[in-house]
C-alpha cells in the first residue's frame, strides 16, 4: 500500500541531499575554536530549517559551551512526547593530506557521499528532520509531539550537557528520546541498539628532570621521560592485551543471558573485522571479540608525545612526556571510579624520582541499557521487520553516546538510537562517508517509527 508521506520523502531525495550537502560544507568542528564560524553557520542553518518545516519555539539553548538548536511541535494531545536528538558538530578533519577529496566539500564516489560529518551524524540528522517535515507537509500534523534537540558538543564528550539540562529542564522534558546518532551495526542484518558503553578519559604529564638534557653529557646517567612513559603505558596491559589495572572491571555487571545470546546471534567474522582495517587482534582470548567490543570495558592510549619531533635530529634526553587515555566502561561501572583506578595504577608504577601530574581526569558518563521490551524497542522492531522481512537482532554499541546515560540519570528518559550510518564509514578518520542507499532507508523508517510510537500511552515509556 502506498504511503503518501514516504512517497513525498522519496520524491524529494535530490532536494534533501542538496540540504545535506549545504550542511556538510559548514566546518562545524566543536573541538577547535578556529572553526567557530562553521559552528555558527551550522546553528543558523538548522534553526532556519526547523522554522521552515513548521517547528515552533525555535531557539538556541546555551549551557555555557556550544549552544544546542531546539524547536518543537506540541499539538498531539494525549500522545507521547519524543525528544529527537542529533548533533551538528563534527570531528576535526586532520590529517588533511589523507583525504582523497576536501573534507568539507561533499563528493559522491561509488554510491558514497564523502565529507566530514556525513556519517557522524549530519546524514541521519537531516533524515530525522525531513521525516517530521514531510508528516507536517502531507498530513498537516505529527502522530506524536516532537521536540528537536540538536547538540553542538557531542564530539567533545557533551561537557556542558548537564548544565544545559539544568537550565532548560522543562523545555527538554519528554517521555523518551529518539536519537539520529548511533547507527546500524550491519548492512545486511537489521539491528536495534539497546545500549552503549560509557566513557571517560584522562591526560597526564611525566617529568624526569628540570629541563631537556644533552644526550652526550647525560646519556646513560639519567632517566629519559619518553623511556619512562613507554614503560608506564606498557604496564597497563599484558602481552595479550588484557587490562592489568587492579579493580578495572570489579563493578561491571556480568552480561545477561539475553545479551550474550544477542551478541552471539550477530554475524561477526573476527578475521574479516581485523583484515578490513589492516589490524592485529588483541585482548582476552577467552572472551569472544564481539563481546569484548560491546559488553566489556577497555582502555586505550590515544596519544603519547614529548621530546623533539621536528626535522633532522636534536640529541636531547627529554625531561617531559605526555599521554592521553580513553576508557570505555561497561554496564554497572562508575566511570569516575574506573578512571581513579587507572590513576592509582600509574602512580603505583611510576619510578621513584619521576613525577606525574594529571592535567585532566574526567567525570565521564556511564553505560546505557534499554530493556528489550521497552516501547522504543517494540516500535523499532515492528518497523525494521516490516521493512526488511527479517527479525531484528538486539545489539550494544562499543562506542559511547553520552546523552543516553545523562538523559536517563538527570531526567529519567530512555533513548533509542535510530541512525542509519554503518560502522565501516570511517567517522573519526579521513575519508568519512555516508552510503547514499541509507538515505531512502532512513526516509522510509523514520515516519513509520513515529507512527508506531503514537500507539503507546505516554506513561509506558518510563521504567
Amino acid at each position: 500500500m502506498s504511503d503518501p508521506v514516504i512517497d513525498h520523502l522519496l520524491s524529494r531525495q535530490d532536494d534533501i541531499l542538496q540540504d545535506l550537502n549545504a550542511l556538510l560544507r559548514m566546518p562545524s568542528v566543536s573541538a577547535d575554536p578556529a572553526f567557530a564560524q562553521g559552528m555558527a553557520d551550522a546553528r543558523d542553518f538548522l534553526s532556519e530549517k526547523l522554522t521552515a518545516i513548521g517547528m515552533e519555539n525555535v531557539q538556541l539553548l546555551d549551557g555555557g559551551g556550544q549552544p544546542a538548536v531546539y524547536g518543537d511541535w506540541l499539538h498531539a494531545p494525549g500522545k507521547p512526547t519524543l525528544l529527537v536528538y542529533g548533533h551538528y558538530d563534527v570531528q576535526p578533519p586532520d590529517p588533511l593530506d589523507q583525504w582523497v577529496t576536501p573534507p568539507f566539500e561533499p563528493t559522491v564516489r561509488d554510491g558514497k557521499l564523502y565529507a566530514r560529518g556525513a556519517s557522524d551524524v549530519k546524514g541521519s540528522t537531516i533524515i530525522a528532520i525531513e521525516a517530521v517535515a514531510s508528516l507536517l507537509a502531507v498530513e498537516g500534523r505529527c502522530p506524536i509531539n516532537i521536540k528537536f534537540f540538536l547538540e553542538g558538543e557531542e564530539e567533545t564528550g557533551s561537557p556542558s550537557l548537564r548544565s544545559l539540562i539544568e537550565r532548560y529542564r522543562d523545555v527538554l522534558s519528554a517521555d523518551a528520546v529518539l536519537s539520529a546518532d548511533g547507527g546500524r551495526a550491519s548492512r545486511e542484518v537489521p539491528t536495534i541498539n539497546t545500549g552503549a558503553r560509557g566513557t571517560n578519559g584522562l591526560e597526564f604529564t611525566l617529568r624526569t628532570a628540570d629541563g631537556d638534557l644533552h644526550s652526550g653529557r647525560y646519556g646513560g646517567a639519567v632517566r629519559n621521560a619518553l623511556h619512562e612513559m613507554a614503560m608506564l603505558i606498557a604496564s597497563l596491559h599484558d602481552s595479550e592485551g588484557r587490562v592489568t589495572v587492579s579493580g578495572f572491571d570489579t563493578d561491571m555487571e556480568q552480561p545477561s543471558a539475553r545479551q550474550r545470546a544477542d551478541t552471539a546471534a550477530f554475524p561477526f567474522d573476527e578475521a574479516a573485522f581485523l583484515q578490513e582495517v589492516g589490524a592485529t587482534g588483541a585482548g582476552d582470548p577467552a572472551i569472544a571479540m564481539r563481546e569484548r567490543i560491546t559488553l566489556r570495558p577497555c582502555l586505550d592510549v590515544n596519544g603519547m608525545w614529548g621530546g623533539y619531533t621536528g626535522a633532522g635530529s636534536k640529541t636531547i634526553i627529554p625531561s617531559e612526556a605526555h599521554a592521553k587515555i580513553s576508557i570505555r566502561v561497561a554496564a554497572g561501572q562508575d566511570p569516575k571510579r574506573v578512571a581513579d583506578a587507572v590513576v592509582a595504577h600509574l602512580e603505583a608504577h611510576c619510578p621513584e624520582g619521576v613525577s606525574l601530574s594529571f592535567d585532566r581526569v574526567g567525570a565521564g558518563s556511564p553505560a546505557s541499557t534499554l530493556a528489550p521490551d521497552h516501547p522504543l524497542v517494540q516500535a523499532a522492531e515492528t518497523v525494521l521487520l516490516r521493512e526488511s522481512g527479517k527479525q531484528p537482532i538486539h545489539v550494544r554499541l562499543g562506542a559511547s553516546v553520552p546523552i543516553t546515560s545523562i538523559f536517563k540519570e538527570m531526567m529519567g528518559m530512555d533513548t533509542l538510537m535510530f541512525g542509519f550510518n554503518l560502522p565501516d564509514e570511517p567517522v573519526h578518520a579521513p575519508n568519512e562517508f555516508f552510503r547514499l542507499e541509507s538515505v531512502p532507508m532512513g526516509l522510509r523508517a523514520w515516519p513509520q517509527i513515529l507512527r508506531e510510537l503514537a500507539a503507546f500511552e505516554p506513561g509506558a515509556f518510563r521504567s
